[in-house]
Parts: C-alpha cells; sequence; structure tokens
C-alpha cells in the first residue's frame, strides 16, 4: 500500500519479516529502555543561554526534543514503522508532545506535532515548540483548526456510534488512507512522543505503545535531580542526573542498533553543543 507519509521498505532480511508474522501488533512487540544520562552539561548549557540571551526561550524539554531530532537523522532505521505487516520509512522526523491550554487541572490538553526540517537546530525547534504552544493558548480557535477537534467530537459520540465509527478509523489507519485532518496534529503519526513528566517533578515512567498510528517510540523525561556518581577514575562526585523511559518496536532493527543509538543520544546530550548544529549534521562519538 502506497502512503502519503512515508515510502515502504523492500530490503528487509527474512528474519525481521518473519518476526512481524509472529508479532504483527505494535503493543507485542514494544520494548522498555531505562537509561540514566549526565546532564551536567546540559544544564549548564541552559543556564548560560538564559544568562547570555534574555530572550532567548530555550528549555530542557526543547534541547531533549533536539537530541532525539538529530538521532532519528543520524540513526534512519528509527524513524521506521510497522503497518498492516511492511515495513515504512517515514518521510519526515517528528516530535509530538501534549500541551495543556493552561495550566490548570481541569484544563484541556491539545496533541502537537512539531517537523524538524534538516537544516533546524535548537533555535530553530525551540522557536517552532513555542509559535506553536503560544499560538494554541492564546487563541480559543486554535483548537477548531486541527486534528484535536476531530478527536473530541468522535469522542463525545454514543457507544453505539462510537465504537463502530473507530472500527472504520482504524481499517483506514492500517491502510494508510486516513485524510490529513485526521492525522496532523496526532501524537500517533510521530517519529517520537515525548513526555515531559519532569515538569510534574517525577520520575519517569514506561508507556505502552499503541497499534493505532505509526509511532514505533514513546519517551518520558524524569526530573533532573543531584545524585552521587563514582568517574573513572574510582572518585565520587555529584552531578545532574535524568532518567528516561523509553519504550520502542523492537521489530524496526535489532538490538545492537537500539543500544548504539541510545549511547548517540547520551553523547548529543552531554556534548549539548552540538544541538546548534543541523538536525542532520553526522555525529560520531569521540
Amino acid at each position: 500500500m502506497k502512503r502519503k507519509d512515508a515510502r515502504k521498505v523492500k530490503d528487509i532480511d527474512g528474519l525481521h519479516n518473519i518476526l512481524i508474522d509472529l508479532k504483527p501488533r505494535r503493543c507485542d512487540s514494544d520494548v522498555y529502555i531505562n537509561q540514566k544520562i549526565n546532564m551536567t552539561n546540559l544544564v549548564k548549557y541552559i543556564e548560560d543561554k538564559k544568562k547570555n540571551n534574555s530572550d532567548l526561550r530555550i528549555t530542557y524539554f526543547h534541547a531533549i526534543a533536539m537530541a532525539f531530532a538529530k538521532l532519528f537523522y543520524n540513526k534512519e532505521l528509527l524513524n521506521r514503522f510497522i503497518c498492516d505487516r511492511t515495513t515504512y520509512e517515514r518521510n519526515d522526523v517528528i516530535i509530538a508532545f501534549v500541551a495543556k491550554i493552561a495550566f490548570d487541572d481541569n484544563s484541556e490538553e491539545v496533541m502537537i506535532n512539531i517537523k524538524v526540517d534538516k537544516d533546524d537546530n535548537i533555535y530553530d525547534l525551540s522557536r517552532k515548540i513555542s509559535q506553536k504552544v503560544d499560538r494554541i493558548r492564546n487563541s480559543k480557535e486554535t483548537k477548531k483548526e486541527n486534528t484535536n477537534n476531530i478527536v473530541d467530537i468522535v469522542g463525545k459520540l454514543p457507544k453505539i456510534i462510537r465504537v463502530p465509527l473507530m472500527g472504520i478509523f482504524k481499517f483506514l489507519d492500517k491502510k494508510g488512507m486516513l485524510p490529513e485532518s485526521f492525522i496532523k496534529d496526532n501524537l500517533y503519526y510521530s517519529s517520537i512522543i515525548l513526555s515531559n513528566l519532569g515538569n510534574l517533578k517525577i520520575g519517569s515512567i514506561y508507556h505502552n505503545l499503541t497499534n493505532f498510528g505509526t509511532s514505533s517510540f514513546l519517551a518520558t523525561i524524569g526530573l533532573i535531580h543531584k545524585e552521587t556518581i563514582v568517574d573513572s577514575k574510582g572518585k565520587e562526585k555529584i552531578v545532574d542526573i535524568c532518567d528516561f523511559g523509553i519504550n520502542c518496536d523492537e521489530r524496526i532493527a535489532d538490538g545492537y542498533y537500539f543500544a548504539k543509538s541510545i549511547k548517540l543520544f547520551e553523547y548529543i546530550i552531554e556534548n549539548p553543543e552540538l544541538l546548534e548544529d543541523k538536525a542532520c549534521e553526522k555525529v560520531e562519538i569521540k
């Protein structure tokens, strides 16, 4: 089936095709990864940016989102997904997350998808995220223009109508035939879904993937906190640590590829100046 958002991958080895047949559902194929990363350099980087340029609104979330974007450009297999027992490679790198319209327990939540172009850097991505979130929070009409409105309407239908309608949506999703209006800001159609639990002052968790949509990755970001570690020389020191809970679809790559990808992500976070390069810039671990 030809899709608008991705191209079919033809050079899949027999083992991975069999794995897809054995585990045709994404929810049966997710792998849980926990990674603690030293954020000391990134903390200093963000603080320096705020101190030297008060107009910059770069946050930890922006930086982490950019690190993931660079990872997906450097490790292209990560930007694949399985749909209808077929492997596809996504056309774009898309970072997805949920934002509250207001900082209130009862406030509505809105899905946001941000396309990261190959020439984007941390400043570009920070601007894209800030502008889109601000537009949603400052305009009552914004929610009526995107996928969130469709989801809200369908979700309020009586069950006798909603259930068969969702069955149709799931079939169209499987065949890659859902209209653009339904997937434009649907976080389940993204390279990775991010959830910043650090904002809630809690640690990372593992959150399952879904069989709907195309997202092969979901990552939660825990609270940045102080922790004592032992360095390579055997000396104890206190550093800033963040826990990441990452779920991924094991069918898109092998374990070695995932392990190398996590190490590359860690390297980017620990060398935050790399975030100022283009997203597509190749990163070599030194």
